[in-house]
C-alpha cells in the first residue's frame, strides 16, 4: 500500500500538468454588425505537438445559437511554438437576420478525447433607421456601372482597323486595275500533220503533174527539187538544210549508211547549183534521173514512227507578255490582301468580344 500510494500521486500529478498545457481561444473580429453582414469567429487550441484537436462541426444552415447561422468553416494558421508547443486554429463565418443582442456559448474543442472550451461571447445584430414619413426621399438602386474606358485596352484594336480600311483601299485599286487589265487569251491548238516523207512525196507528185522536169525552165524546177529536199532533210534529221550550202548538208550528211545516196544526192545539189547560178543546160533524161534520187533518198531515209500531231502556241508579243506578268502579280497580291484583311477582321472581333464581354 506504501508503494502503490505514490504512484497514483505521481499519476494525478502528470495529468493535472498534462491538461495545464492545453488552452482555448476564441475571439470574434466584431462584436456589433448590420443585419446580414457577416463577422468570424477564430477558436485556437494551444497543445503539445502530436496531440490531436476536434474542433466543432458545423452542417448546412446550422445555427451557433438561435438567430445566429454559421455560414462557413475554414482552417486557420497552424503556428509552431517553444517546447514543442503548437497553436492549431479555425475560422467560423456567422450571420444574422435578427436586429438583436446575442450570447454566444463557448465552443468545446476535443484534445486527445479530453473536452475542452473557450469563452462566451457577444453579438449585437442592428439595422438601419428607415424614414417612414419621408418615403419620396428613396431612391432605388442605382444599374450596374460600366468599367471606364481605357485606351491602352483598345489602342492595338483601333490601329489594325486603320490598318485593314487601309488594305482595303489597297486591294479595291488592284481589283480595278485587274479589271482594266484584259486576260490575254491564248489557245494553243493540236493539228494532224503529214510525215515528213508523206509532205515531200506529195510535193514531187505536183512537181511530175506540172511536168517541170520537161520544161524548158529549169531553174524552177531545180529549185522547187531541191526546197523540197532541204525541207524533208530539215523536217527528218532536225537541221536547218535551208540555210545550208550544198557541201554543208553533204558534210551533215556523212553519217548516213548509204554512200551511194548521198553520192547521187552530192551529183543533184552540184546540178542544181549550176541551173541555178551558172545558167547550166540539162538533158531531160538527166532531170528525171535527179528526180528518181531524191525519191530513192527520200525512201531509204523515211520513218514512220515521228508524231503526226503538231502542238501550234500563238506567238504573243512583248506588250501581251508584259499584260500577262501585270495579270498574275495582281491576283497574287489580292489573295495576300484579302487573306491579310480576313486575319486582322477575325482578330479585331475577337479582342472586341474578349473587352465588351
Amino acid at each position: 500500500m506504501k508503494k502503490i500510494f505514490p504512484l497514483v500521486i505521481l499519476l494525478m500529478l502528470t495529468t493535472l500538468h498534462a491538461s495545464a498545457q492545453v488552452s482555448v481561444e476564441n475571439r470574434i473580429d466584431s462584436v456589433q454588425i448590420l443585419i446580414g453582414e457577416q463577422a468570424h469567429i477564430t477558436l485556437s487550441v494551444t497543445m503539445k505537438e502530436g496531440q490531436h484537436a476536434v474542433f466543432p462541426q458545423y452542417g448546412p444552415n446550422a445555427f451557433l445559437t438561435q438567430g445566429v447561422e454559421v455560414l462557413e468553416a475554414k482552417d486557420g494558421d497552424t503556428v509552431r511554438l517553444d517546447n514543442q508547443m503548437m497553436r492549431v486554429a479555425r475560422v467560423y463565418t456567422i450571420t444574422s437576420f435578427d436586429d438583436t443582442l446575442y450570447y454566444l456559448p463557448p465552443m468545446k474543442v476535443k484534445v486527445d478525447d479530453k473536452e475542452y472550451q473557450g469563452k462566451s461571447l457577444a453579438l449585437k445584430v442592428i439595422t438601419l433607421d428607415v424614414d417612414t414619413l419621408h418615403p419620396n426621399q428613396f431612391f432605388p438602386p442605382k444599374d450596374v456601372q460600366d468599367n471606364p474606358f481605357l485606351w491602352s485596352d483598345w489602342s492595338l484594336s483601333f490601329w489594325l482597323s486603320l490598318l485593314m480600311l487601309l488594305l482595303l483601299l489597297a486591294l479595291f485599286y488592284c481589283y480595278l486595275r485587274l479589271r482594266d487589265n484584259k486576260p490575254i487569251i491564248s489557245r494553243i491548238r493540236f493539228v494532224r500533220k503529214l510525215l515528213p516523207h508523206q509532205r515531200a512525196m506529195k510535193e514531187i507528185e505536183q512537181i511530175k503533174a506540172g511536168r517541170l522536169s520537161q520544161s524548158e525552165d529549169q531553174k524552177t524546177y531545180y529549185t522547187r527539187l531541191t526546197d523540197t529536199l532541204r525541207t524533208y532533210l530539215e523536217e527528218r534529221f532536225g537541221f536547218n538544210a535551208m540555210e545550208m550550202t550544198s557541201s554543208e548538208i553533204i558534210e551533215r550528211l556523212q553519217q548516213q549508211d548509204d554512200p551511194k545516196a548521198i553520192d547521187e544526192l552530192r551529183e543533184l545539189l552540184q546540178t542544181a547549183d549550176l541551173v541555178k547560178f551558172a545558167k547550166f543546160s540539162v538533158l531531160t533524161n538527166e532531170n528525171d534521173r535527179n528526180l528518181a534520187s531524191v525519191i530513192d533518198f527520200i525512201d531509204s531515209t523515211k520513218r514512220e514512227d515521228m508524231p503526226t500531231i503538231e502542238k501550234i502556241e500563238p506567238a504573243l508579243s512583248e506588250t501581251d507578255k508584259r499584260t500577262q506578268r501585270s495579270r498574275k502579280l495582281l491576283i497574287a497580291l489580292i489573295s495576300i490582301l484579302g487573306a491579310a484583311i480576313v486575319a486582322i477582321l477575325v482578330y479585331v472581333i475577337w479582342q472586341a468580344y474578349l473587352l465588351i464581354g
